[in-house]
């Protein structure tokens, strides 16, 4: 018997909510272990005969460790019993069309989103000076994927990428990672998302679909936006920009 699933996990990091979302929707027992990289507890000993890499999430299950979160929700999909087969279908072309956007998604869209959020937010409410240079670069990026997202992915007849009707592990993935933007200020936030009209309606159709869960797995991301739209009025009113002591994330 291979025992239950461990999920290690800081909710802060979208990869770390698309795997617990999937766990949830899917009726997988599993054991929430909650690394907070605020803390640093990704560089403990403990975590890291985990994952040597040192980031989240990752998963016991078993003899098994696996890292990098879309490894491991094909693994969720293919390892457990009952998974519908809309999430990683086992037809083969419809699978390598899935793979090829879970390829697609690091490089681009993560990359933009990820890298625009820790230069325009996340890095001012560490202390860090703002970078202009690099939010700029990002945004580029991330605005080229949603491009490519609205215009090629959400290309079909049904509300999911590829055309599907029902959403798969693309689907969660992706549109974790874009929440995520919940945390800009929401006039920066509608800006870029706002022409966006099928990534907009994809998101919430993806939401509504994957509830209650959804929602339970954001409360600390919806949080984070309170708390930096709070720091955003103390500035104003000030004058001045302060640093809020919230950790860093690995994979945020």
């Amino acid at each position: 018997m291979i025992g239950k699933l461990k999920v290690y996990a800081d909710r802060m990091s979208q990869p770390c909510r698309a795997v617990l979302i999937f766990c949830r929707l899917n009726g997988i027992d599993f054991e929430e272990i909650k690394v907070d990289i605020s803390k640093r507890h990704h560089l403990s000993l403990e975590f890291t005969e985990v994952n040597p890499l040192q980031k989240v999430p990752a998963i016991l299950h078993g003899n098994l460790n696996l890292f990098e979160s879309h490894a491991i929700l094909v693994y969720l999909s293919s390892a457990f019993p009952g998974i519908a087969d809309h999430w990683y279908p086992t037809d083969v072309f419809k699978r390598a069309k899935v793979n090829s956007v879970l390829d697609w998604h690091h490089s681009n869209l993560r990359y933009g989103e990820v890298n625009y959020v820790s230069n325009t937010v996340l890095g001012p409410a560490l202390g860090r000076p703002r970078n202009p240079k690099a939010a700029a670069e990002a945004e580029t990026v991330l605005l080229s994927s949603l491009s490519k997202l609205e215009n090629i992915w959400l290309n079909g007849d049904g509300r999911f990428l590829l055309g599907s009707f029902q959403p798969s592990i693309a689907d969660l993935s992706l549109v974790c990672e874009l929440t995520q933007l919940e945390v800009l200020d929401e006039t920066d936030r509608s800006r870029i998302l706002s022409p966006y009209k099928k990534v907009l309606g994809w998101i919430e159709d993806t939401r509504t679909a994957t509830n209650p869960h959804f929602e339970e797995m954001h409360n600390i991301l919806y949080r984070a936006k309170k708390k930096f739209q709070q720091q955003r009025s103390r500035i104003a009113e000030s004058g001045t920009e302060t640093s809020n002591k919230m950790g860093r994330h690995s994979k945020m």
